[in-house]
């Protein structure tokens, strides 16, 4: 087991702001993504969209009111939950459907979704542990530990945990997506935009790591390339409300950095 580390205030500011920045939380858990950058600026969910997600919600509480003992309906109804943002209340409704079936290895890994989401990483590490086994390993899972690790600052670990994803599937883009995040975490740009630039040549890889790049490429002065890479396939309301929120949260770890006073304070001589 990995026991959280204790880190200086300088590089926990940072590390909090790297966080906060990521257009997909570190977390790409067992594929279920968090909102991505446009989905924060609010440029997505139109009311329609909303109140079509609030009947599903309740649609998925009923059902689970009703056959309380039905795990698929505890999944689906802590998932909507996640979605809907009330990320506590999913952790208990899974919570006490994993004491009734304790074995359910897809109830864990929801569960342990549902932990981290909630900011419950060394728990939600060691629930995700038991949800798949060394003979039929989860590269989701795999991905999943190795984010929760980075949150607690265990990097070197992580991504020992995306290695052994990357064994399975190799160049998945939501993998690398989770590898280059753990480099920015580390301060390492250069390794980030690497393994980013690697995920977004993928084919099949999500919008939203092509927005993890964006972020990466702006941590390193190149605004032009980052602000057209967060505008790409956008229409014009959403591509300046992307541009908007990069410019932000840019500024925010601009603060951050400050606060610490030197850079040799909190991390490594890679910074750029």
């Amino acid at each position: 087991m990995y026991p959280p580390l204790s880190r200086p205030p300088g590089l926990a500011r940072f590390r909090a702001a790297v966080t906060m920045m990521s257009a997909i939380l570190l977390l790409e858990l067992c594929g279920c993504q968090t909102d991505g950058m446009s989905e924060i600026t609010g440029s997505l969910g139109d009311k329609t969209e909303k109140a079509a997600s609030a009947r599903s919600l309740e649609s998925y509480r009923d059902r689970h009111r009703a056959h309380p003992d039905d795990v698929e309906a505890a999944l689906q109804y802590g998932k909507a939950l996640r979605a809907a943002g009330q990320r506590a209340q999913a952790v208990a409704v899974l919570e006490q459907a994993t004491l009734a079936h304790p074995s359910d290895k897809a109830l864990l890994a929801g569960y342990g979704r549902a932990l981290a989401d909630n900011g419950n990483f060394q728990q939600a590490f060691d629930v995700l542990g038991r949800a798949h086994s060394p003979d039929d390993p989860d590269w989701r899972i795999l991905s999943a530990q190795g984010a929760a690790l980075d949150q607690l600052g265990q990097g070197e670990e992580a991504r020992q945990y995306y290695a052994s994803a990357l064994r399975i599937v190799p160049d998945e883009p939501s993998v690398l997506s989770n590898l280059g995040l753990s480099y920015l975490l580390s301060k390492d740009l250069a390794k980030a935009e690497e393994t980013l630039r690697r995920a977004n040549s993928r084919p099949d890889a999500d919008p939203r790591v092509r927005q993890n790049l964006a972020l990466v490429i702006g941590l390193r002065g190149h605004m032009a390339e980052a602000e057209s890479l967060v505008k790409e396939g956008r229409p014009p309301e959403e591509a300046a409300a992307n541009v908007a929120y990069l410019r932000k949260m840019l500024a925010k770890q601009a603060n951050a950095k400050a606060d610490t006073h030197s850079t040799a304070s909190i991390a490594t001589a890679r910074v750029h």
